[in-house]
């Protein structure tokens, strides 16, 4: 799920606990957890409301100063139901992170990877992008994605979601600023690093 800035401390310590959002159908479910820049949550219900309904209390709880202030930021087209989502900060491990932290990479663990990112490279309308975008946050960690994404030759957008499937496959790690080649994305490239 997507959140503003200005709610990220709130999520990440459990004191913004509601979502409001006007969606043209549900996005999300109750009982799964979501990444969000602050963290991951747990979405534990999720119901249609008015929006005349939504009270001070459940937009202090969203992170809004008052309900007129949540409603005059509410985004979204007002003809659209409008969800009232409940989430508390996700308390299992991310699998990303444990999948990030495995440096002992068996070679059939290497071969499923390699097949990965071939299909990933095949799959772009640009052409082949894995490995250098792997080299790429090896030589610069932690830079800017905008930095990254000039020294690519490519748009900031794609570029961020393209690290994202890296990150996905526990190739890389996020930071405030930037990234770094995790210590599985590092035990990859060693043992690849004559192919």
């Amino acid at each position: 799920m997507l959140f503003q800035k200005r709610f990220w401390a709130g999520i990440a310590d459990g004191t913004v606990t509601l979502a409001f959002r006007r969606w043209a159908r549900q996005q999300v479910l109750p009982g799964r957890p979501y990444r969000t820049p602050a963290g991951r949550i747990e979405v534990t219900a999720v119901s249609v409301v008015d929006p005349a309904d939504i009270t001070d209390d459940d937009a202090r709880a969203a992170g809004h100063p008052d309900a007129a202030s949540l409603l005059a930021d509410l985004p979204g087209d007002p003809a659209n139901p409008t969800y009232r989502i409940e989430f508390r900060p996700a308390t299992d491990p991310d699998p990303r992170a444990e999948l990030a932290a495995g440096a002992d990479l068996a070679a059939d663990e290497i071969a499923a990877i390699t097949k990965r990112l071939d299909r990933l490279d095949r799959a772009s309308s640009y052409g082949a992008w894995t490995r250098e975008t792997l080299r790429l946050i090896e030589q610069h960690p932690e830079r800017r994605a905008g930095d990254l994404a000039d020294m690519a030759g490519r748009e900031r957008a794609p570029f961020k979601l393209d690290v994202r499937k890296l990150k996905n496959l526990g190739l890389t790690q996020s930071f405030p600023i930037g990234y770094r080649i995790s210590p599985r994305g590092r035990a990859y490239l060693d043992a690849t690093a004559d192919d």
